[in-house]
């Protein structure tokens, strides 16, 4: 190749490293799997090698992958946190070992193995045992400052037994942030049923967490850390990687049980492999195992490349992967009337598993993979506890494939299928549809929309299998003899739950709208169409144009909104509803209505209050023409504090937006 030429592919494989760069870190979406990008930095870097005159200081082999995303400030490491060079078989492992000889001068040093958790690593700071601080990993040199968001994983101690903190006034521990499998999977299938895409694994749905603005968000998502070292203040704060680990649990960090201290690379690689043949019952992602020398003053002698340390690697497992045929797609409805298609697949042994469907998210994906029913197929189980396709396998097609639609109709009920405009998700929305019934009813009952206490999941199971609910509005239709011929149903029991659902027949006309569940109408938005509307009758008799018109309703919830009260099925619903006794208009008497001592007020509630929830120092405010948002920000007129304020608390005093208690907030009220 010409000098010319092969500057040319260098500057396409920087450009092409850059975007999935992009892709991975900024955009938590991922369109290549890490052992495909490490071959394309192989690639660049052996490119770069033979001809040094075209390496670059912003060349992706000049530095350590990632950057810090919007949002959050900066944070410059006090040792830098590398990344580490990796092996993807047993004959690389012996050389690393064959390395780490050399520079021990001749002897063989201990390792310590560890698995390689797929997440995201953070560092942790304390200041004489108490919680300052914590960051991402970044680019390696500078993370983002995510410290409310760390505040929420609850396998990192706030404050460290005073034991543990006499090691250093200033201690940094680091560890890998991950998702537990079962709670990615409920993450996913909650993005699904709100027409968001889904993560593509546990690493990105870590790291999309992470960089939430609400820690509420963080919080509710579960995230956890295992540590794997400790520095006081800029060294290593033990003699051996070993005792690290031992002083982290004992200081109360979650440290990986699955670890192992090895007098030799056979010992090594005796872990490796039997780690991976574990792989699939951890209940967290891994894919692969860290193997690090394990005296620290070694590790100093050793040093680092420009990238990576020299005394540990990365053994990573090869991606389990395999090729099979899709016989057909079918179409599954969620419990918010979400459309699902699914592949029907050859069945095919994959990590042990035999595997025969796999979910294809939505029409979009198909479109994407442009997948038709019969072709061949790359499949994966990584991240994903149900495999995904990775691609379509073309050269195999022989022209008898066929293309698929999404349904018109709902596949289960007949109802009709709405896709708003922008949204990757179609929706039965159709309120008699059996396959979401459980979920509506659920929803309904919740404590924020009707508040029936004692209609849980098991009560609403058996109502529908029963077939005496067959809508929300049946619930009012249930008679004492109908609960008392259930399992593990009382008469008094009974007797409770029935006096709970006439007393929901009062709640306020904003509970109800909420408690329907219409795509898109969260209970503030309930609230605003009560206000405005006045009964259920006027607002099922809106037309998209009023809808819109009404401040804070855009035309992507308008036309949902729509949409549903045209339903004939619906229709009926709001009838029976009215029927049964349910209060479907703004009581006359109702000052909370038509209050307006708060208009266009925004308030952010930080804190606990000593006399009311946040739920209904919310409701307040919204009743009272307020607004209530997630962030202090300079439109922020009020921040309402109770105990344990927090960050917010700190924002609103930066920015000088009054700070008010519980007492002053009644006063507000009248």
């Amino acid at each position: 190749m010409t000098p010319r030429s092969v500057e040319r592919i260098i500057l396409k494989l920087r450009d092409e490293i850059r975007r999935h760069d992009e892709l991975y870190y900024l955009q938590e979406n991922p369109e290549i799997s890490d052992r495909e990008y490490d071959e394309l930095i192989e690639k660049l870097r052996e490119l770069e090698t033979k001809h040094p005159k075209l390496i670059s200081s912003d060349s992706p082999t000049q530095r350590v992958a990632g950057r810090p995303a919007e949002g959050f400030p900066e944070f410059v490491h006090r040792v830098p946190m590398l990344s580490l060079d990796n092996s993807y078989n047993i004959d690389e492992l012996r050389a690393f070992d064959e390395r780490c000889r050399k520079l021990a001068g001749g002897e063989s040093p201990e390792y310590v193995a560890e698995l390689k958790i797929d997440g995201l690593s953070l560092s942790v700071h304390y200041e004489e045992g108490v919680f300052v601080r914590g960051v991402t990993r970044g680019d390696g040199f500078r993370g983002e400052d995510v410290t409310s968001n760390v505040r929420t994983i609850r396998s990192i101690p706030l404050k460290l037994n005073a034991k543990a903190a006499s090691i250093a006034r200033e201690i940094e521990v680091r560890g890998e942030c991950y998702l537990g499998l079962r709670i990615f999977e409920r993450i996913n299938n909650q993005r699904e049923d709100a027409g968001e895409p889904r993560f593509a694994n546990p690493r990105n749905a870590a790291s999309g967490t992470m960089r939430q603005l609400d820690p509420s968000i963080t919080a509710r998502r579960r995230l956890g850390m295992f540590a794997y070292d400790v520095f006081a203040g800029q060294r290593k704060a033990f003699a051996t990687h070993w005792d690290a680990l031992n002083w982290a649990e004992r200081a109360g960090f979650h440290v990986n049980e699955n670890r192992a201290l090895c007098k030799s690379i056979d010992e090594v690689i005796e872990f490796c492999n039997g780690m991976e043949a574990r792989r699939d019952n951890l209940g967290y992602e891994i894919d692969g195992v860290v193997v690090k020398v394990n005296s620290t003053a070694l590790q100093e002698r050793f040093g680092a490349t420009g990238k990576a340390p020299r005394w540990a690697i990365a053994y990573k497992y090869a991606a389990r992967q395999a090729t099979t045929r899709v016989n057909d797609i079918i179409v599954q409805v969620g419990r918010t009337g979400a459309l699902t298609p699914v592949a029907m697949l050859e069945p095919v042994q994959l990590s042990g598993v035999t595997v025969s469907r796999s979910t294809l998210h939505n029409e979009d994906e198909i479109e994407r993979l442009g997948l038709k029913i019969g072709d061949h197929v790359l499949i994966e189980r990584g991240g994903d506890v149900i495999p995904k396709v990775v691609k379509v396998i073309e050269s195999k097609r022989t022209g008898k494939e066929k293309k698929f639609r999404m349904p018109t109709t709902c596949p289960v009920c007949g109802g009709n299928v709405s896709r708003p405009e922008g949204e990757a998700v179609s929706r039965c929305i159709a309120a008699d549809c059996s396959a979401q019934l459980i979920g509506r009813l659920l929803h309904f009952a919740s404590r924020r929309a009707m508040r029936i206490e004692g209609l849980g999941f098991a009560l609403a199971e058996q109502l529908i299998e029963k077939k005496m609910v067959r809508d929300v509005a049946d619930i009012y239709t249930v008679t004492l003899n109908d609960l008392v011929s259930l399992e593990r149903m009382a008469k008094k029991s009974a007797s409770n739950v029935l006096s709970q659902i006439e007393e929901s027949k009062t709640r306020d006309l904003w509970h109800l709208i909420y408690g329907l569940g219409v795509r898109h109408v969260g209970e503030r938005t309930a609230g605003i169409l009560a206000r405005h509307f006045g009964s259920l009758e006027r607002l099922g008799a809106a037309t998209v144009e009023e809808l819109d018109d009404i401040h804070e309703i855009g035309l992507t919830m308008a036309e949902s909104i729509h949409d549903w009260f045209a339903d004939s099925g619906n229709k009926e619903l709001c009838q029976r509803l009215t029927a049964a006794g349910v209060h479907t208009e703004i009581a006359e008497h109702s000052s909370r209505q038509t209050d307006q001592r708060l208009a266009g007020k925004v308030f952010v509630i930080t804190g606990t209050l000593p006399g009311m929830t946040r739920d209904e120092a919310r409701q307040l405010i919204d009743a009272s023409g307020g607004r209530v948002t997630g962030s202090v920000s300079k439109k922020t007129d009020f921040v309402l504090a109770g105990a344990d304020p927090g960050s917010k608390l700190d924002k609103a005093n930066e920015l000088g937006v009054p700070v008010i208690d519980e007492t002053e907030f009644k006063k507000m009220l009248g």
